[in-house]
């Protein structure tokens, strides 16, 4: 019911850019053999030659030390949460490979902080709120990089890669509604476990009509493959 403590929000701003940056670091060197194969990313920095592998594991490592320093200063149970996200931030750039459900794994990977953000405060995690929560968080990944990832369905079936937009194909919008719907099942499930007042559930339909907007509007283009 009041503001978060601005130390605090500092912390987490300054950690997501940090780890999120790391997480597009290993995803470039993973990927830049591929990069170069596709032409939205054929530009990126390590495809193109403008910096070499090696650049980018010091740039890597100066990306992870600073975020260490921010993880040192929440209580032991979040630094330890914290730590856990590690294997999935370098592992998910290799799920492209292996599985049409890459974008699981993303999401997995860049909601951590519903988990971490909770214990930093409270010292613990609260089931109730924080898995619905990770999970609503989960589902909005599903719904935002299936859309992005049709733009590389041509590249991705000549190279090899997969995608939920290659899974889903010309089906993708009643995948995205059931994600939608989930995805604002679990957020009305946080409310009610947190306690959440009408702006709460304001701010939730706000976000239904955004997600019903998008999806309507979204062109599904054939694979031309």
């Amino acid at each position: 019911g009041c503001f978060p403590d601005w130390y605090m929000l500092s912390l987490f701003g300054t950690g997501a850019i940090l780890m999120r940056g790391a997480g597009c670091t290993i995803n470039d060197m993973w990927d830049q053999d591929y990069d170069k194969k596709v032409t939205r990313t054929a530009n990126r920095p390590i495809a193109a030659g403008d910096i070499s592998t090696f650049q980018s594991f010091v740039f890597l490592g100066g990306q992870l030390t600073l975020a260490l320093g921010v993880l040192l200063c929440l209580n032991y149970y979040s630094i330890a949460l914290g730590a856990g996200s590690l294997l999935l931030v370098i592992t998910y750039p290799l799920m492209k490979r292996i599985s049409y459900w890459p974008q699981l794994a993303l999401g997995l990977t860049f909601n951590w902080g519903a988990l971490l953000g909770w214990s930093a405060i409270k010292g613990s995690c609260d089931p109730s709120v924080c898995l619905p929560l990770y999970f609503s968080g989960v589902m909005w990944t599903l719904i935002y990089d299936t859309i992005y990832a049709h733009q590389d369905k041509r590249d991705d079936v000549l190279i090899g890669l997969k995608s939920t937009a290659l899974r889903f194909g010309e089906n993708t919008k009643p995948w995205l509604s059931g994600f939608s719907v989930a995805m604002l099942g679990a957020l009305s499930l946080v409310g009610v476990n947190s306690g959440q007042t009408a702006p709460y559930y304001a701010a939730l339909g706000a976000v239904g009509a955004h997600l019903t907007h998008q999806k309507w509007g979204l062109e599904i283009l054939p694979r031309l493959v």
